[in-house]
């Protein structure tokens, strides 16, 4: 490969030494298997398919060669039930998410770093496991004090910062069960969370710091205590300086209060060992559609789960330091904080990762020494747009990893990392979801990297891609399914009657097989292309094309920003498919640019992949969690209420989905569009 040339799919981009291969936390447990099991892997395909076929016996290893903690030993490791979703996991245990957390706190050299922190009002700093520890079990005891207790919800509104950490851990310690919204949501947004679950208890900031200014958050926070009645308790905690005005019929004390008493020696404090099925934490879905499913997950089911992706698919350690950007609003909160399963560090920012410059987020990674960095693909192309070169302007020896997560990866973002942050990283994709707090498919640090690929289905995953009559298919395209059932598949959904909505999110398409909402192609040697959500497919002439094939042709081109693409499909049987292009600012979507972007996708994908009508347009619109709103907007324009299809509280940009509403209109009006030409905004 060439600097000046961009690979092809599926393009050998990095294969590991013989030095990280031998070190590899996989590795380990492979001669872990063979000497105390008497099993013998060759390769990873070996191993996955062991892990896949012998369910139980793979997930019993697990839970041995990590030593998991439980007052008693399970009865079985995997109880099937009468259908997938109701598997149950190591039944008879009991096991708290926290102490296996807190449990390297013991081990920890004095004063070694457990949580780097900084915003855009806090610079750099660091607290170390044994203040992590103490403040934890500071918190828990007084929140046992205010009468919480195991199964009690409490909920957090406050920004990515270690106050936010130790509260959950405080929670998940006690039995508590543990819920958070970031605090760019609005009222509406978080009320219909939290509702659901009727908290006890709420964390509360005053607010948070965001591209340099200051977003005061007290009248959200008024409104939204107003708006939860069973709430007994309120902590405050004054994140950006603003006075304390909150008014409501529950206690409100100062987060600060809660932490003033003596410290609690380790071995004097009691961690609540839950049962199985005892619920960790509730997420909840994006809600861009609806409702947000209130998704519930058991301790014992992430803590395998986290603790299999963290050592075998990251590979991370108690020398690793992690650095994701994410809010407190997305899954990747919680698989970051993960980190300190592994005994790792993590890293938590809170602000714009674009401030004050596009390098922010790159600072960080040198001051922190962060070891592994997680970015959205989109991040990463506004990198590149930018001119931006990390591996000139910034210390990072210490980068061995690089994470993209959160949207499809083209062979341009595994390229630009590659050339521009550092030749022998190892650059990996993933995918999973809030569903499974985890990845399906992801990375495996003993196999080589291909261009825009993500090396492996993960293990313990039966992952496969069907086609319409749920036949597995390889080298083609198809629906994300998964055979098995896993741990970390949600317990249930909070107040879910008869586990209807459940059965209908996941099980409605092939009973007994979770069906994702992924499109996904397998190639023979196991690697894995995810070209977006399902219901956001491209239906072209009976053809399916995912959106991520259009996004890697039209973004690599000069002046082109960003873009969107929809498939309008009408009751006649006719479809409509535009472009949205985000264009420089010094551009405009003249012939000869129109002629570029369907040129390029005529001759790089198909000539069903050229829209029909091209767009210029003020803003591409994205949820909090960094992805494209390709189905409200398709919605919107085939006519559904923008206020029902799509929440703006969780969108990164609100205002950007108005300029879709008006064309939405103008579309109404006229007659429907069919092979257009292209149109400026």
């Amino acid at each position: 490969m060439t600097a000046s040339r961009i690979p092809t799919e599926g393009e050998l981009l990095w294969r590991p030494a013989a030095a990280d291969i031998d070190s590899a936390q996989i590795t380990s447990f492979v001669a872990w298997l063979a000497e105390h099991r008497g099993l013998h892997f060759p390769d990873y395909p070996s191993l996955w398919r062991w892990s896949v076929d012998e369910t139980e016996a793979f997930w019993g290893a697990v839970w041995d060669y990590f030593r998991v903690i439980s007052d008693a030993p399970w009865e079985r490791v995997l109880d099937p039930g009468r259908t997938m979703q109701d598997a149950r996991w190591f039944k008879g245990t009991r096991t708290n998410y926290a102490e296996h957390i807190l449990r390297h706190e013991a081990h920890a050299a004095a004063g070694k770093i457990a949580v780097w922190h900084c915003s855009e009002q806090r610079e750099l700093g660091g607290l170390s496991w044994q203040a992590l520890g103490d403040q934890v079990r500071k918190l828990a005891t007084s929140l046992r004090e205010m009468g919480i207790g195991p199964g009690d919800r409490v909920v957090s509104y406050m920004p990515n910062v270690p106050e936010t950490l130790v509260a959950m851990l405080a929670t998940v310690s006690i039995g508590a069960i543990w819920s958070s919204a970031a605090p760019e949501f609005g009222v509406k947004t978080v009320v219909d969370r939290f509702s659901q679950i009727e908290p006890r208890l709420m964390f509360v900031a005053d607010g948070y710091s965001f591209s340099g200014k200051t977003v005061d958050r007290r009248d959200f926070a008024q409104a939204i205590v107003e708006r939860l009645p069973t709430l007994q308790a309120v902590v405050w905690l004054p994140c950006v300086g603003l006075e304390c005005r909150l008014q409501a019929r529950a206690r409100i004390v100062e987060y600060t209060q809660l932490l003033q008493r003596p410290s609690i020696e380790r071995s004097e404090f009691r961690f609540e060992r839950v049962a199985h099925d005892h619920p960790l934490w509730v997420l909840f879905s994006s809600g861009t559609t609806g409702v947000p499913k209130a998704i519930v997950h058991g301790h014992v089911g992430v803590l395998v789960e986290l603790l299999k992706v963290m050592h075998f698919h990251l590979n991370v350690d108690s020398d690793a330091c992690m650095f994701f950007y994410t809010t407190t609003g997305w899954m990747m909160w919680n698989t970051l904080t993960a980190g300190l399963l592994a005994g790792s560090s993590v890293v938590l920012y809170d602000g714009n990762p674009m401030h004050p410059g596009v390098d922010r987020l790159w600072r960080i990674v040198e001051a922190s020494g962060a070891t592994l960095f997680a970015a959205s693909p989109g991040l990463v192309q506004k990198m590149k747009a930018s001119g931006l070169r990390p591996a000139q302007d910034f210390d990072l020896s210490r980068l061995r990893t690089v994470l993209l997560g959160g949207a499809p990866s083209t062979p341009e973002h595994y390229h630009w990392l590659y050339e521009e942050v550092g030749s022998r990283l190892w650059v990996t994709s993933q995918s999973g979801g809030t569903e499974v707090c985890s990845s399906l498919v992801g990375g495996v640090p003993t196999l080589p990297v291909y261009a825009g690929e993500i090396q492996a289905a993960c293990l313990g995953m039966a992952v496969q891609a069907w086609n319409d009559n749920g036949d597995p298919v390889t080298d083609e395209t198809g629906e994300l399914v998964v055979t098995r059932p896993f741990p970390s598949m949600p317990l249930f959904f909070w107040n879910d009657a008869g586990h209807r909505r459940y059965t209908e999110s996941y099980f409605s398409s092939w009973p007994g097989v979770w069906r994702h909402g992924d499109q996904i192609k397998f190639n023979a040697r196991g690697g894995a292309y995810v070209y977006g959500r399902s219901d956001a497919t491209l239906n072209r002439y009976g053809v399916r094309i995912g959106t991520a094939e259009v996004y890697s042709c039209v973004e690599q081109l000069d002046g082109v920003q960003d873009s969107l693409v929809i498939c309008c499909e009408y009751a006649d049987g006719s479809s409509f498919m535009p472009l949205f292009v985000l264009l420089a600012p010094d551009r405009e979507l003249d012939e000869a640019l129109t002629s570029r972007i369907v040129g390029r996708l005529k001759q790089e994908a198909s000539p069903r992949h050229a829209p029909d009508a091209i767009y210029a347009v003020p803003a591409i619109p994205y949820t909090l969690t960094g992805k494209k709103m390709e189905v409200p907007v398709r919605k919107i324009l085939l006519g559904a209420d923008p206020d029902k299809v799509a929440s703006r509280d969780t969108m990164a940009n609100p205002a950007a989905l108005d300029w879709y509403v008006g064309f939405a209109d103008t579309l109404r009006r006229s007659d429907r569009p069919s092979r257009m030409s292209a149109r400026g905004s």
